[in-house]
């Protein structure tokens, strides 16, 4: 999103890559949100869509991600009109007439928005200001554990996706059907993934003969499939322990310790994996790679980012969300101060903000929406102003599988006192 140049804040719009609102949430419309449907709508802007009849889901319900697209981004994309342009990708940001080495009266300038149109076509704007708030969903992590691809990923790029996959879509199902696929992550995402394939496994038909195999680089442990009750939410710890029963009940395998390094093909033409430490596990016909997520900050390469050399996020804003530190509810709120960068006028926001931090909420992203555009405003007292209290145990737990009922309380009472306090919201 851009601000026009020249003195009042007037909103220029939010430029949307896909051919609708929410096409990046939309990629995983089929995954259960970890959030309520309280906490996933924010206060200020559902009064926009509320003229046209719009009304809030069930506060206490969770939704998927297409329940979110459908029926709350879509009806406030609707609400903005013409401020919201779709098809239409950043390319670039720089000062006009001023590339990144260029001191010379360079906060005086109004930024270049360069945007590209789905058409082909490319468009320049000017900006007073800009706000980053293209997530991190085009950016997955790579299956290779030292943060490069590993060696042979790409080639073997056919039999390797890095979402997890919708067996409702036949396509997807027939992929993964009667298959043996090697799901590599540690978070929730991979337990999502374990529990479909199971769930396909048992499912009969074609599904019969279905087999996953996880493989986390961490060493065993009794927090290998989450933290019990160490968990924020019981349901969180429900799929952790859904993702267990998969392998009890010989739907998956278990690799732990496992750093990749190499993904060959044998003479089948299926894949082997290859750790750091010279093991080959069996073949898979195919791979899921769910690492987690980082930002995409070349189009930013021409401005002055001052970002932390580890989460690449805002150096004001890491220590704050430091995933060794922190869990999603223990994050202090933070405005526009922690996200101000040495080039002024520019602020990321949302999962961008966090860099390759795993503890994002969308509340939290609201709230640092409504400090930036304070600020921007020329409201500082109402930027600088707290207006987020998450609840003490924090709300980053799982709403589990959409039916599933809920943990025994003899399974929510686990402890692992090594548990991990970072990474709850699926890294």
């Amino acid at each position: 999103m851009v601000t026009a140049p020249g003195g009042a804040l007037r909103p220029w719009s939010p430029a949307e890559a896909g051919a609708t609102a929410g096409a990046a949430v939309r990629g995983w419309a089929h995954v259960r949100l970890f959030s309520t449907w309280g906490e996933v709508v924010d206060r200020a802007a559902e009064k926009l869509p509320a003229p046209t009849g719009w009304t809030h889901p069930d506060p206490a319900s969770y939704p998927s991600g297409g329940d979110w697209a459908e029926r709350y981004l879509r009806p406030l994309a609707h609400a903005l009109g013409e401020r919201v342009r779709l098809g239409s990708r950043v390319t670039g940001v720089s000062r006009a007439g001023r590339d990144r080495i260029v001191d010379a009266d360079r906060d005086r300038q109004p930024f270049v928005v360069r945007i590209a149109r789905a058409d082909s076509s490319e468009e320049q704007v000017l900006a007073r200001a800009v706000i980053g708030a293209s997530g991190t969903w085009a950016t997955p992590g790579p299956a290779g554990a030292c943060g490069l691809p590993a060696l042979g990923e790409k080639a073997a790029a056919d039999r390797i996706s890095y979402r997890v996959p919708d067996l409702r879509d036949p396509a997807v199902r027939a992929r993964y059907a009667g298959r043996r696929t090697a799901v590599i992550g540690s978070g929730a995402s991979a337990f999502t993934a374990l529990v479909h394939l199971a769930d396909l496994a048992g499912s009969g038909g074609n599904g019969a003969g279905t087999k996953a195999v996880r493989v986390v680089r961490r060493g065993i442990s009794g927090s290998a499939f989450g933290g019990g009750s160490a968990d924020q939410l019981p349901a969180r710890g429900a799929l952790g322990l859904a993702a267990k029963a998969a392998v009890d009940e010989g739907h998956a395998d278990a690799v732990t310790g496992f750093r990749t390094e190499a993904i060959e093909r044998d003479t089948e033409g299926r894949l082997v994996l290859v750790g750091e430490d010279g093991r080959r596990l069996d073949a898979v016909d195919e791979v899921i790679v769910l690492t987690g997520l980082r930002p995409d900050l070349g189009f930013l390469d021409e401005l002055r980012l001052r970002l932390d050399e580890r989460l690449r996020a805002p150096t004001g804003l890491a220590p704050l969300i430091d995933p060794n530190q922190h869990s999603c509810g223990t994050v202090h709120p933070h405005g526009h101060r922690e996200l101000s960068h040495p080039e002024k006028g520019i602020h990321l926001v949302g999962m961008k903000s966090y860099g390759r931090a795993p503890t994002f909420l969308a509340m939290t992203g609201y709230e640092q929406v409504r400090s930036v555009a304070a600020a921007l405003a020329g409201d500082l007292e109402a930027a600088d102003r707290v207006e987020l209290a998450l609840p003490e145990t924090g709300v980053c737990g799982g709403a589990g599988f959409f039916d599933a009922p809920a943990p025994s309380a003899a399974a929510s009472t686990v402890t692992d006192v090594n548990a991990p306090a970072g990474g709850c919201c699926g890294s």
